[in-house]
């Protein structure tokens, strides 16, 4: 007997399926799918969640400085002319970084094994590239969705049927985060 649900595909067309069903779930909150691929789903996204419980609090803060380019009031870089040439003006600024303890860097790349990288994109510029930004899952995984379950010993997600499908009659659920 498998040990999980072939969900009629091929092992690449299954793991792409529930990789990106388990990154939507976890960046959007609920998503819409059948019973099935939401039981899948559930395991998988259980477990990232668990993982980020354990190792929350799991870094130190270090202060560093670093270069960083000076702008004027339009958000673009100041340039002074040394020797002949257009060179950037850089000012060294003290910043405080989070850096991952060796248990809380394996769960980070852990978690980049199962979860495709996000890019948001605002609604004015869609379709273009201007303004656009990666969201880090994992830091999310982290710093919202952990904190909310330190206190549970499980069961993070809820699957709600929700009828079924009118094509081919498939049981639909919502699976959410509780």
């Amino acid at each position: 007997m498998a040990k999980y649900r072939k969900l009629g595909r091929t092992s690449s067309q299954r793991k792409a399926l529930l990789r990106n069903q388990v990154t939507n779930l976890l960046y959007h909150g609920r998503i819409v799918t059948t019973q099935a691929k939401a039981k899948e789903v559930q395991k998988i996204a259980e477990g990232l969640i668990a993982l980020a419980v354990k190792e929350k609090d799991n870094f130190e803060t270090v202060k560093v400085t670093a270069k960083v380019a000076r702008k004027d009031k339009d958000g673009k870089r100041v340039k002074e002319v040394k020797d002949g040439k257009k060179v950037t003006v850089y000012d060294e600024v003290e910043k405080e970084i989070r850096k991952d303890l060796p248990g809380r860097l394996h769960a980070r790349h852990q978690m980049l094994r199962v979860l495709y990288p996000i890019t948001e994109v605002p609604a004015k510029n869609a379709g273009k590239k201007r303004n656009t930004r990666v969201v880090d899952m994992p830091a999310k995984l982290f710093d919202e969705i952990a904190p909310k379950y330190v206190d549970r010993k499980g069961g993070y997600t809820r699957i709600i049927k929700i009828g079924q499908r009118k094509g081919d009659a498939a049981m639909e659920v919502v699976l959410e985060l509780v």
